[in-house]
């Protein structure tokens, strides 16, 4: 998923480090102590899960969990995934520096709107967390899709497509019992993904631990 150095037009690797370093900035504004942890441990979890390929259908893929980031973090997934592919590039050449900036707007994209279903989407709880961990991995394959057809790199993106299919729907049932886990044993980390019939005892949320 990641973008290699080369295949992009240095046009579109720029525009996509000036979208980066804009929505990193602006999502990180007024971030509070209390929220840092809970973004490192995220981070974490995402940094270990997108460095284990899996070979499905003769191609590798790997898991990225930015629609569980999202559903935990809101807007404060960009900073994060940002991070993340920072030092998966520089440490294990995941990417290309040129295009750092287009992947962290591709995979960044699929935390934001796995957060906006999270949020906005209707119906229980467990399904939008399903749909979020879907289009949190499928969304970046996609504009990666189109960031090719421009390019006029290739077909092969298409079968890669397809295999990202079934790794979203195991990304979307992963997420979903993570959020049924989190919804037993600490509910406060989801109350704003809560709505009023699915709150529980224990679901209000704990002075100065706002998720953003």
């Amino acid at each position: 998923m990641h973008v290699s150095d080369g295949i992009l037009p240095v046009e579109m690797s720029i525009a996509g480090y000036v979208l980066a370093i804009g929505a990193a900035v602006l999502t990180s504004r007024k971030l509070e102590t209390e929220e840092v942890p809970r973004m490192g441990l995220l981070a974490a979890a995402t940094f270990v899960a997108s460095l284990v390929n899996v070979p499905v259908a003769g191609v590798s893929v790997h898991f990225g969990l930015f629609g569980l980031v999202g559903l935990l973090l809101g807007m404060r997934a960009v900073p994060v995934i940002f991070a993340v592919l920072i030092l998966q590039t520089f440490l294990f050449q995941h990417g290309g520096f040129l295009s750092l900036g287009v992947n962290v707007v591709n995979m960044a994209s699929g935390g934001l709107v796995a957060a906006a279903i999270g949020r906005y989407l209707p119906g229980p709880l467990g399904l939008r967390a399903a749909f979020a961990g879907f289009a949190g991995i499928y969304l970046p394959v996609l504009l990666l899709l189109g960031e090719f057809q421009i390019a006029g790199y290739g077909r092969s993106i298409l079968l890669l497509a397809a295999v990202y299919a079934i790794v979203g729907a195991l990304e979307g049932a992963f997420t979903m019992m993570i959020v049924a886990f989190l919804r037993r044993a600490k509910p406060v980390l989801l109350h704003h993904l809560l709505r009023p019939r699915e709150s529980a005892p224990g679901a209000l949320p704990e002075p100065h631990a706002e998720v953003r």
